[in-house]
């Protein structure tokens, strides 16, 4: 349990010294091989790397860029200024050089990490918007003197003697370190130009790091596969919870083939991934047996369906239902006991036959549990992994709480939901007039508890309008059940959240879209969904017009819209203003589209003041969504 004069880096040298000779990291060498570093290299590198820094001229309170995905260096990096005292701003490297220039500027900071050349690039197209910058530090080893900034090696900081004054400087540096200091800045995704810096501290971590433990049970030598950019807060969170357990922190890519290899080598007892990647492991095993073809797609088919069955009557001989309305557990228990037993053995069958060498050519064998989080959790994926036998631990929080509020229970899990909320987080589901709600009623959730930010920095006006009395607004509807679990039914916020767990505000991309003459009114579309869409009420006098110089005819406006020349219209619209050249990522592009005959109306699809009612046009046009995502 942290103390008052706790910090991350104090814990990180508990650890150290409890753990000296256990591995921390294992990362890949040039030749593709995981080479080891233990607890006790660990700290030493990062003492290292701090003195570096202070030489630098970071210190106490400093905020420095940190442009990196997710690898060694970035641990190192991250560790090296909590001790220090200072506050590191990261984002992922795929940042576009705007969002750089915006991040860079707006936190203050004068120092940043990049991963490769292309950050570098980036920074320096916006150097003039980035007067207070003076020095890079490059992970793959750029060096040299570049518009006025210096670039500086990396490894040249890592290489450095850690000698007796060094290490007696940086621990005292360690020793001020308070819960309530300030470890990181991290900017909410979007395409604004503005988005907000959730600023967090020591405490905030050290809250969930003494809690996380009574829900997910990672023990000492166990393996992590890390797949994530370490920038997110979901994975940066769960890196910390492997340190503080003691266990070891392994390297691998989000690219399917390079991922398979790495877990067939390390064959980790731990990883975590957004929902997207489970989904596509799911349509990857699916996929794979029915291109072997025969009897297997049969007989797998009917071991997944046994195996769901099994999930369920377990289910609810454990009592491990959700209770949105109450249940009477004896009579659960009483209806799938028989039914429970007498399937067992042929659910064993299934898994010997079939499950256990797919868990074997997927994630190595010895696979404890796999935690998801960064959205929701599509449900047939849920039970696939049930019917295989495999533990996917459903979590939920918010940059705002750092991130982990909530997640099942790796014993006792309650599917369809993101299980119980940590211990000491109050919570409480309010109705339209703020009125708190009872289980099984649908609301908006509001936290309370040690792990909520500081605040938006330099954003008051931004962070009263979500803290009120200590009290988080997470903008998110839900429903508790009478076990105390949560279930996520939607975001009151307009954010966008994809399968993969990217982040998209709609209005910029909207904004954009309207700005062709063929687009009157646009709404953005996908969350929980691989890839984003648009339904477009297209500009009717513009339609006709190009209707009538490409002598096309139709019979009526629906029919219009279906035109092939039309539809070809609309899609290189969107193409061309939604695209890389216009500041946009992959993830923000659209994939599909929706030509709507009829107008947003106001007091309908639209308020008084013009703004899209997304929850009235997300029902009204339930068949035509369905039909944009099948």
């Amino acid at each position: 349990m942290a103390n008052e004069k706790e910090s991350l880096a104090k814990r990180l040298r508990s650890i150290a010294q409890l753990h000296p000779e256990t591995i921390a990291q294992l990362s890949k060498n040039p030749q593709g091989d995981f080479e080891p570093t233990s607890y006790s290299e660990l700290y030493r590198k990062v003492k290292t790397i701090a003195a570096a820094l202070a030489k630098l001229g970071i210190e106490r309170g400093s905020h420095v860029g940190l442009i990196s995905d997710n690898r060694k260096e970035w641990l190192l990096a991250d560790l090296a200024l909590l001790c220090l005292g200072a506050v590191d701003v990261p984002r992922g490297s795929d940042s576009t050089a705007d969002e750089l220039g915006y991040i860079l500027g707006h936190a203050d900071c004068k120092f940043s990490f990049v991963e490769s050349r292309a950050q570098i690039d980036n920074i320096l197209s916006r150097k003039e918007k980035l007067p207070g910058l003076r020095t890079l530090i490059s992970f793959e080893n750029q060096s040299g003197k570049e518009n006025g900034l210096e670039i500086v090696k990396f490894s040249d900081l890592l290489g450095s003697d850690l000698d007796a004054k060094d290490d007696s400087f940086i621990e005292g540096e360690i020793e001020k370190g308070e819960p309530d200091d300030l470890a990181t800045i991290i900017y909410t995704s979007g395409t604004t130009g503005e988005p907000k810096g959730v600023m967090l501290t020591h405490r905030n971590y050290l809250f969930q790091l003494d809690r996380i433990h009574e829900h997910v049970h990672i023990s000492h030598g166990e393996i992590y596969m890390s797949v994530l950019p370490a920038w997110h807060s979901f994975e940066r969170a769960v890196e910390y919870v492997v340190l503080n357990a003691g266990a070891t922190i392994a390297y691998s890519k989000l690219v399917g083939p390079i991922l398979k290899a790495d877990m067939l080598k390390v064959r980790p007892h731990w990883t975590a991934a957004v929902p997207r990647l489970w989904e596509a492991i799911r349509a990857g095993v699916y996929r794979n047996i029915k291109e072997q073809g025969g009897m297997k797609p049969a007989l797998f088919n009917f071991f997944v369906s046994v195996g769901g069955v099994y999930a369920l009557l377990r289910n609810m001989v454990r009592g491990l239902l959700p209770q949105f309305n109450k249940r009477i557990q004896i009579l659960d228990f009483a209806a799938a006991i028989i039914p429970f037993i007498l399937i067992t053995p042929l659910n064993a069958l299934g898994q010997l036959l079939v499950f256990s060498k797919i868990k074997k050519g997927l994630m190595g064998g010895r696979l404890i549990a796999a935690i998801s989080g960064g959205g929701a959790l599509p449900p047939y994926v849920d039970r696939f992994f049930q019917a295989a036998g495999i533990s996917l631990l459903e979590g939920y929080g918010l940059t705002e709480t750092a991130p982990v509020l909530s997640v099942r229970l790796q014993r006792r899990p309650v599917a369809g939901t993101v299980g119980p909320l940590l211990r000491d987080v109050q919570a409480r589901v309010v109705g339209e007039s703020m009125e708190v709600l009872p289980p099984g009623q649908k609301g908006v959730l509001f936290v309370k508890s040690e792990q909520i930010m500081k605040g938006y920095y330099k954003r008051q006006e931004a962070t009263d309008a979500v803290i009120k009395d200590g009290w988080l607004d997470t903008g998110d509807i839900v429903m508790m059940t009478h076990q105390g679990c949560l279930k996520i039914i939607g975001r009151a916020k307009e954010t966008i959240v994809l399968l993969g767990g990217e982040n998209i505000e709609p209005t910029p991309i909207e904004d954009m879209l309207k700005t062709s003459p063929a687009i009157d009114q646009v709404m953005l579309v996908g969350q929980d969904q691989k890839f984003l869409a648009a339904l477009i009420v297209p500009d009717e006098a513009y339609l006709m017009e190009f209707a009538k110089e490409r002598n096309i005819s139709y019979v009526d406006k629906t029919d219009l819209l279906e035109n092939i020349e039309v539809q070809e219209l609309f899609r290189n619209e969107i193409q061309t203003l939604v695209s890389a050249k216009n500041g946009f990522k992959a993830f923000e592009r659209i994939f599909r589209f929706k030509l709507l005959p009829k107008q947003f109306e106001v007091g309908v699809e639209l308020t008084h003041t013009l703004k899209v009612r997304r929850n009235v046009v997300t029902e009204k046009y339930e068949k035509e969504l369905r039909v944009l995502f099948a």
